[in-house]
């Protein structure tokens, strides 16, 4: 076979940017004219931040879509009356997981990067609970669904979001956390 047939070549993710972002936000009305005026140099980071995290979990542009919407779109207390969530706060050791988490995002300001990582070593160190057990709470509690890594990267651009002014209001990590902790009881 040659090297450059078609079964040889290699297959790729598609490549979203900044531009694919933007597109989207301003598709479905989270970004107005009004916040890319006011906030340009910001939004415009925001959005390549958002491309540099989502897009090597997102196969085609509706899976991206799918992944924005959860840093625009919140409601704990409806979330918790799907039973994918009702499963994963019946895990054992869910609450205690919520509550360690509550503490450490009430704690401190922003949760970036480095922050967010702060906060899964110092629960790692509290609880006994690793992997799925540990993750799936925080991931409800915060990108608004238990999943896997990239709900992570939603998490990341929560707090920066909620600081542009979109059309459409972000909450940032605290007052998911808060409006989480209300809705658990």
């Amino acid at each position: 076979m040659a090297a450059d047939s078609p079964a040889e070549l290699p297959i790729s993710a598609p490549t979203f940017t900044a531009a694919d972002v933007s597109a989207i936000l301003s598709e479905r009305d989270w970004i107005g004219a009004e916040s890319e005026t006011h906030q340009g140099g910001t939004l415009a980071a925001w959005c390549a931040r958002a491309a540099e995290l989502l897009a090597p979990h997102a196969a085609d542009r509706t899976r991206l879509g799918e992944l924005l919407a959860l840093v625009f779109h919140y409601d704990a207390a409806s979330m918790m009356t799907e039973m994918a969530s009702q499963a994963v706060m019946a895990r054992e050791g869910s609450r205690d997981i919520i509550r360690e988490l509550a503490n450490r995002v009430l704690d401190d300001g922003e949760v970036d990067s480095d922050r967010f990582k702060e906060i899964v070593d110092s629960m790692k160190a509290a609880v006994p609970y690793r992997s799925r057990e540990l993750f799936h709470p925080i991931r409800l509690a915060l990108a608004g669904r238990a999943g896997e890594g990239e709900l992570d990267r939603v998490i990341l651009l929560l707090d920066a979001a909620a600081k542009i002014g979109f059309a459409a209001p972000v909450k940032g990590t605290r007052q998911r956390m808060i409006e989480f902790c209300a809705a658990m009881d």
